[in-house]
């Protein structure tokens, strides 16, 4: 990890040393090998054609395309090695609306989250006391930024300082301003980014580029905007990883969910005809196709809004068919591994063990008459974690070794219609004691998750539990973790030191989270599947 000063002290400059990948001086073997093994098989294939020279074409056409392919993943991989240097300039005493957690610390936070994605990504914070001090702290930040790829500028209105970051910001190809100078300018790709006037947000104000010559533009710059406009941690660093993908290198958690030409066309149509069709004369899965046409195909939050908005049968069998049963869109995103989260490892004095981690998880279910085991209070993810009136149905099932968790939450279409959804997820135990693997088929595509318990307290008064996950074939990666107590409130203030505790074990800050609404509840579609058993091992006493 790159340290990150603090108040007092100015960060380090970035360093000259710049990593650069290299290709493997073996790719020509490797496109043999492949050869090799596609004859070794198919001899018959060999005979049948024909002459001498049409063999010998078609092996020299085969091998070529082979060690393409062989350098093209070498050159992938030595694009993952490149660095991405970014500064995070912020307003002397500015104020975010996260909670009014100041935009300095917001920053800083940021910078550790962007090693989650990418080692190879270091983001410097500064405030702007740094360009008009004229020390130390001034020439560092003068070397940072003539090194930085991106330079992210929030809530600097000072214009001296705005007067200094023209001056010494010419050469950095991609700058991004928020609630700032207007004299401050934007770039994108070494561009100059044009002001458009007539739009403006709540948030923040960005420009945005003539789009007659710069379709790319146009999507990045929609991207950053709509996401800024959300007012939440994950979005300010999925600001950053928007530019990064267009302009510096892939980042794999945003792979694209749109056609990628012909052969995306051609799977669809081969394999998929009926659905096509059923969907299209569907008018909730037409709404759903529509929707998801006009948001950004990275961005998590907007496309679960439609999928969650007009979820139906014919949706499902459209998603199941060209997405999961055939990946058309040849997509493969992993379960993220960081942060690494600690499991909880004891609970009432004695070790954790899977038995009563289970028994953790179906909380208060069948206690005092309640009808779930947990309400979510809070959650950290914009896409799935801020839903209302959640509530979670964890129980084991008729099956020996069964476990199950069905969580029940509201959904504000985008209609305005506020409608109940459930999910159900298979759950099997993980190799530690508190950590177990989630599954589930959601609208047609399957989504694994890897959760852990990281604190419960002993009386279940609250509990905090963390995922990492990703829909594969949708090419969607995500982390989130969900605050919960019997009736969806917050835990009293003497928990607060505890809780705080609990969340850094996840990287996260208190000011992160979203309050769930939990107000307008009426009549949730609970209830659990004849034969289902709950608690084995722990007892909470009646009428607490």
């Amino acid at each position: 990890m790159t340290s990150l000063s603090n108040c007092t002290a100015p960060p380090p400059c970035f360093s000259n040393h710049r990593k650069t990948g290299r290709l493997h001086s073996s790719r020509r073997r490797i496109g043999d090998v492949h050869i090799q093994l596609l004859f070794s098989n198919n001899r018959k294939l060999s005979r049948s054609m024909g002459s001498p020279l049409l063999r010998r074409h078609f092996c020299s056409r085969v091998m070529a395309s082979q060690i393409k392919e062989a350098e093209n993943g070498a050159l992938a991989a030595a694009q993952n090695a490149i660095p991405v240097r970014i500064v995070a300039l912020v307003g002397e005493g500015s104020v975010s609306p996260l909670k009014s957690t100041p935009w300095y610390d917001v920053m800083l936070h940021t910078a550790k989250k962007l090693k989650y994605v990418d080692e190879e990504y270091e983001m410097l914070v500064y405030t702007d006391n740094s360009c008009r001090a004229n020390d130390e702290a001034t020439r560092q930040l003068k070397t940072s930024i003539s090194r930085s790829d991106i330079l992210m500028i929030i809530a600097v209105t000072n214009q001296e300082s705005a007067q200094w970051i023209q001056t010494n910001s010419k050469t950095t190809p991609n700058i991004i301003c928020f609630d700032s100078s207007p004299t401050l300018t934007n770039k994108l790709g070494g561009s100059l980014v044009q002001t458009k006037t007539s739009i403006e947000s709540l948030f923040t104000k960005l420009p945005l580029p003539q789009f007659e010559k710069l379709k790319e533009s146009e999507q990045v710059v929609g991207s950053v905007l709509e996401a800024w406009d959300r007012q939440n941690s994950d979005d300010i660093k999925f600001c950053l990883l928007v530019i990064v993908n267009a302009y510096i290198k892939p980042v794999p958690v945003l792979q694209n969910l749109r056609a990628k030409g012909f052969s995306t066309l051609q799977c669809m149509a081969k394999n998929c005809g009926p659905q096509i069709l059923n969907c299209l004369l569907d008018p909730n899965c037409r709404k759903a196709l529509q929707c998801l046409n006009k948001c950004s195909p990275i961005d998590q939050v907007c496309n679960y809004q439609c999928i969650a908005s007009y979820e139906s049968p014919q949706l499902e069998e459209f998603s199941l068919c060209v997405l999961q049963k055939h990946n058309c869109l040849d997509l493969d995103a992993k379960i993220p591994n960081l942060p690494r989260v600690t499991p909880l490892a004891s609970f009432r004095g004695e070790p954790l063990d899977q038995e009563t981690a289970e028994d953790l998880f179906i909380g208060w279910l069948g206690i005092n008459n309640s009808d779930w085991s947990w309400r979510v209070v809070a959650g950290q993810n914009p896409a799935y974690d801020q839903f209302p009136c959640q509530y979670q149905l964890f129980y084991r099932g008729k099956a020996k070794g069964s476990f199950w968790y069905e969580p029940v939450f509201q959904v504000k279409t985008i209609e305005g219609d506020l409608v109940w959804r459930r999910r159900k997820y298979r759950v099997k135990r993980g190799k530690a004691s508190g950590t177990f693997h989630f599954s589930v088929l959601d609208n047609g595509v399957v989504s694994n998750e890897f959760w852990t318990i990281v604190d419960v307290c002993d009386d279940l008064s609250w509990g905090l539990f963390h995922y990492h996950g990703a829909a594969r074939v949708a090419g969607q990666s995500y982390t989130g973790a969900v605050l919960v107590s019997l009736d969806g409130l917050y835990p009293d203030e003497s928990q607060r030191d505890r809780l705080i505790a609990a969340l850094d074990k996840c990287g996260i800050k208190e000011w992160e989270l979203f309050d769930v609404d939990n107000c307008s509840c009426l009549n949730p579609p609970l209830g659990l599947p004849e034969g289902s058993n709950l608690h084995y091992k722990i007892k909470v006493e009646e009428n607490v």
